[in-house]
């Protein structure tokens, strides 16, 4: 399927469409449904297609296995630092209001930083999950490019 030159352009077309889904439903995501899960799992799909046509080394060459690696945990400590933010602030663990002087638009805020720490973890997560499973196919020594 790499060699096949129509597949390549149409991927290297819908792509950036993709991305724009993904964006529209994690920005979407406080007013409706989506959010950072789906986003994340969009743009971890974005991944995937691009291996299935370009192969798996021109994918780790676009974002590389340890970059993924370094996200999961910084998603996590964003998720983490806006629930910290609450406590040190003497209130409740996520609790939002705190991250500006009007409750609604801390509110707003707050369900924004973590929604993007959600498509951070979730994105890498996937797409680690992904790589891994390439990564074994190599050792076994399956044709994964």
């Amino acid at each position: 399927m790499k060699q096949n030159p129509i597949i390549r352009i149409i991927v290297k077309l819908l792509i950036p469409f993709i991305i724009l889904f993904a964006l529209y439903v994690q920005f979407h995501g406080d007013l409706g449904p989506g959010g950072g899960f789906q986003a994340g799992v969009i743009m971890a799909g974005v991944v995937v297609i691009y291996s299935l046509v370009y192969g798996s080394v021109a994918a780790e060459k676009l974002i590389s296995f340890s970059f993924i690696r370094s996200l999961i945990p910084i998603g996590l400590l964003i998720y983490a630092g806006v629930g910290v933010c609450g406590l040190i602030r003497g209130r409740n663990y996520l609790d939002y209001s705190v991250l500006h002087t009007e409750a609604s638009t801390g509110q707003h805020i707050g369900i924004f930083i973590v929604e993007l720490a959600v498509f951070i973890t979730v994105f890498a997560t996937m797409t680690a999950i992904f790589y891994a499973f390439v990564e074994r196919g190599r050792q076994k020594g399956e044709d994964v490019e």
